[in-house]
């Protein structure tokens, strides 16, 4: 013997499937806009599963650089940053002159700053030493615009 339910069983059952359904949906594009909305930094990422002191640890050559809004990349092309994950930085600098290669290089130390929105390098040439805004992080990209200045780098992966 079958028993069959009512209609209104049935139609009570969809009713709440369906509310199920538009719920679940509500979620997830409340979860998508709270992640897409929280960069830490202005050019992003949005979400990275790889913590910010492993990707801000490479070696950086400079990419672009602009002072005042005017690129100046040429007269930083000398110039590559290498940083660790432990905290440590070596500028180095290889300058020609006519057939003459004269190579420069200087250790310090880098560290975050107002809850990992600055970067901050402190070298043994203090000439060197500096704090930006980090406006892009990723594993291959390093983004960052002087404190006080008017000089923006964009760094990339050698």
């Amino acid at each position: 013997m079958v028993i069959a339910a009512p209609d209104s069983i049935i139609k009570r059952n969809l009713t709440f499937m369906k509310r199920i359904k538009i719920s679940a949906a509500v979620v997830a594009a409340l979860l998508f806009l709270t992640v897409a909305s929280c960069s830490k930094y202005e050019d992003g990422p949005g979400v990275s599963l790889v913590p910010r002191d492993e990707r801000v640890a490479n070696t950086w050559e400079y990419d672009k650089v602009y002072e005042d809004g005017e690129e100046v990349t040429e007269n930083y092309d000398q110039f590559e940053l290498y940083l660790t994950s432990d905290g440590d930085a070596e500028l180095d600098a290889e300058y020609q002159f006519g057939g003459i290669t004269v190579e420069t290089s200087t250790n310090g130390t880098w560290e975050f700053q107002n809850d990992e929105e600055n970067l901050s390098l402190d070298f043994e040439d203090d000439d060197q030493d500096n704090t930006y805004q980090i406006l892009r992080l990723t594993q291959d990209e390093l983004w960052l615009r002087e404190l006080g200045g008017e000089t923006e780098i964009q760094l990339k992966e050698k």
